[in-house]
């Protein structure tokens, strides 16, 4: 049992921070870790956290989009919005880390409190509304890391654009662009964020017309230089799924995201949330977790099969596990990432999650982390 999971009752409980308060916290110290890196002790000291964190396996690593993955466990976008512990992730065992959602536009997000805690459901419910300082904020960051001798990242960046809710969205091609042109030198791939429910209108982005002026722009100017990548809802129907499989055939990008966070309350054992007072299937925000696990496997499984696994996928929503990570690789997830999971399982959860898969890679004879992608459809093939 790791150290975590002996204090986790505390930081749960009623004496514990409000959940954004805590998450401050837990970033004002990744920040501190990063740092570490400007100075000869500080890199020591690094070296010695990764060894306790980190399960390195060379089986794992993968190269996707011309980039290398050391394993495939990655950050998800929201928890790190403004890049201030990019420099942290490495060290805590991940293979790579999304950052944002990052907007042209500086924003405050949505008022408070818009961050809760399912804890029977393990889950989170956030309406956030992609608080965060702003593209030229976020490039500036990574300029400094990418320009420093001692400061590197050490694994792949990516960069999660949002719309600014003070851009119409018709004018929501423009914004996005505006935020790729900024970020474009310093991260290593992007995400086109048009699934979130937390933005008014953002989700009706996800209309084939209105996603196809989007990239249409971006692709023109990325002119394939860097990996781009479309994040969508758990809660599209089978055709709008298609539709956005189309798309990415399209217009050549790199993989698609599956999946944001859900709207959908059935099943819920939480049904009221006690920092309101109200009933959540009256509170606006998003699901996270554990409720969302099955439905992103899901779609993962369909994605692969219409594109006959030629369309790379990176799976996300309710992985707390090795077994959870290991359903959505063998569903056709070439990378997978954790948000809640992390919350509630702690900063071994990478740890734990490569050990797992490591133990089914021998299990199943397999010498790759790439060779167990999609395999469940290999197994039940006529």
């Amino acid at each position: 049992m790791d150290a975590y999971r002996l204090i986790r009752p505390l930081l749960f409980s009623s004496i514990a921070p409000e959940p954004e308060r805590a998450h401050q916290q837990a970033m004002g110290l990744l920040q501190a870790v990063g740092r570490l890196r400007r100075t000869a002790p500080g890199r020591s000291i690094l070296s010695n956290l990764r060894q306790w964190f980190a399960a390195d396996d060379p089986r794992f690593s993968q190269t996707l989009w011309g980039l290398t993955f050391a394993n495939p466990i990655g950050l998800a976008a929201g928890f790190d919005k403004d890049g201030v512990a990019a420099r942290a992730w490495e060290v805590l065992g991940f293979g790579f880390a999304e950052l944002g959602t990052v907007t042209l536009h500086p924003q405050p997000g949505n008022p408070q409190p818009r961050l809760f805690r399912l804890i029977p459901d393990e889950a989170v419910l956030n309406r956030m509304g992609f608080n965060n300082r702003g593209a030229k904020a976020l490039a500036d960051r990574l300029q400094a890391a990418r320009q420093s001798e001692t400061e590197q990242l050490g694994v792949p960046i990516g960069a999660n654009l949002g719309k600014s809710k003070i851009t119409e969205l018709d004018d929501a091609a423009e914004d996005y662009l505006g935020s790729f042109r900024l970020l474009k030198p310093w991260a290593d791939y992007f995400v086109v964020n048009v699934s979130s429910p937390n933005t008014p209108g953002l989700r009706s982005l996800q209309d084939a017309d209105r996603l196809s002026e989007i990239l249409d722009r971006l692709q023109q100017e990325n002119q394939g230089a860097k990996p781009l990548l479309v994040k969508i809802a758990p809660d599209l129907e089978w055709k709008a799924i298609d539709d956005a499989i189309e798309l990415a055939q399209r217009y050549q990008l790199a993989g698609l995201i599956a999946t944001n966070t859900t709207i959908r309350r059935d099943g819920l054992q939480t049904q009221t949330l006690a920092q309101t007072g109200n009933p959540v299937a009256n509170e606006a925000g998003g699901i996270s977790g554990k409720p969302v696990r099955a439905r992103s496997t899901e779609i993962i499984r369909h994605i692969y099969r219409q594109t006959q696994g030629k369309l790379p996928i990176v799976g996300v929503g309710g992985i707390f596990s090795a077994d959870d990570a290991w359903e959505k690789i063998a569903a056709g997830a070439s990378l997978v990432q954790v948000y809640t999971g992390f919350v509630y399982e702690g900063p071994w959860l990478p740890q734990r999650i490569a050990r797992g898969l490591g133990d089914r890679l021998t299990a199943r004879g397999f010498s790759s982390i790439a060779e167990a992608v999609g395999c469940d459809h290999a197994s039940s093939s006529p």
